[in-house]
């Protein structure tokens, strides 16, 4: 069994057509990113306006935001150049948001992240961005829009402030029939919830500058002044409702075979699922950290801790989805008491396409090419 790797770093691709909002909806995760740090790639500097200042510079330079962000403008050629930069361990990200937007399609920009040797990343999903007050007028003008709300992982159907109800019903049916699996929410003014497409970080008491007003709160105050129904703690706390998180956890092991059926039927809508297996027999020595974002999937065994309890823990997030289904789904997923031993370690060679080999020099591609297959079978 490979060993686990050490923790990547989530690369999530922000796309979207000019007007879009994918903008505002970059500065808005930047404006509520509770303590995370975020490394920004763009290609327009310009149009970034975070901490009350307005960053500028050219390509191939690398700005500090002030709050712990980090901020690129490449060229696609220089992508990977960039992503070495954002994860060296003295950059301390979190997550890298990749603004698709004149650097590449979207989907070429994704099949250059799974193609990647740098071994530090980890997909972190396709967002695109529409317009639901131009959507109409850019599908004509745009028509590959068609090809890039196929290819994404969430789909944020921005600006419905600005559409009536019945409108709204009929572009939610559209793009969900153009976007097939993926999960649609709805924002205004590019607000979703960060937790959509990331964690928050967790980090040791007083690592963080407490007790002195940042720039992210001024801003979020900013937000509630201009709402008044907001409460003082800005519209983070309003957006849990655009989106379903459900937990499951099971004390049984899960068989690999029906997991793995869950998993490849799972249903339209489920966009993130986070969590850690227990295949019991099919791998009494680890655990399986599992992620999967839209199409893609991968597992990454670790081995159990001296006298950690085993259980499977896993959390899914979508839109549209029905908790009680998933929950009743997982819990068929639960072994039999005294499974076949031979069968189960047979039925875990399915888990195992999903494990990408361990890094080992000269076989980069080799890596590479093992993540970009299992996420275009997942």
């Amino acid at each position: 069994m490979p060993p686990p790797r050490t923790p990547q770093i989530p690369v999530v691709v922000l796309a979207g057509f000019l007007g879009s909002g994918k903008t505002t909806l970059l500065n808005h995760l930047l404006r509520n990113r509770a303590g995370t740090r975020i490394g920004v790639i763009v290609n327009d500097f310009g149009a970034i306006e975070i901490d009350a200042m307005t960053v500028s510079g050219q390509v191939g330079s690398t700005v500090s935001l002030g709050n712990g962000c980090l901020c690129c403008a490449v060229d696609a050629s220089e992508l990977d150049t960039f992503l070495e930069t954002l994860t060296r361990p003295s950059a301390r990200l979190d997550v890298i948001v990749i603004e698709a937007s004149g650097l590449a399609e979207p989907q070429e920009l994704v099949r250059m992240l799974l193609a990647s040797d740098n071994p530090h990343i980890l997909y972190g999903g396709l967002v695109e961005v529409v317009d639901a007050a131009e959507f109409d007028a850019t599908r004509q003008r745009h028509p590959e829009l068609d090809r890039h709300l196929a290819v994404a992982d969430l789909v944020v159907l921005n600006k419905t402030d600005r559409v009536e109800e019945d409108e709204r019903e009929r572009l939610r049916a559209t793009v969900a029939e153009l976007s097939g699996p993926a999960a649609v929410i709805s924002a205004e003014h590019g607000r979703i919830d960060p937790e959509l497409l990331f964690d928050p970080a967790l980090r040791p008491d007083g690592e963080e500058m407490a007790g002195q007003l940042s720039f992210e709160d001024l801003l979020r105050q900013e937000e509630c002044d201009e709402h008044e129904e907001c409460d003082g703690h800005g519209h983070a706390d309003h957006l849990h409702a655009a989106y379903e998180s459900v937990d499951f956890t099971a004390d049984v092991p899960m068989d690999p075979r029906r997991f793995m059926a869950f998993l490849d039927s799972r249903p339209e809508g489920l966009y993130r699922i986070k969590g850690f297996v227990d295949f019991g027999a099919g791998d009494g020595d680890n655990s399986y950290a599992l992620h999967a974002v839209g199409r893609f999937l991968r597992f990454a065994p670790r081995p159990w801790a001296r006298g950690e309890q085993r259980l499977t823990q896993l959390v899914m997030i979508g839109a549209g989805i029905d908790a009680d289904a998933l929950t009743a789904g997982l819990a068929a997923c639960r072994a039999e008491p005294e499974p076949d031993a031979a069968d189960t370690e047979r039925a875990m060679w399915g888990v195992l396409r999903y494990v990408p080999e361990p890094a080992r020099e000269g076989d980069a591609e080799a890596d590479a090419a093992d993540v970009k297959d299992a996420a275009v079978e997942a």
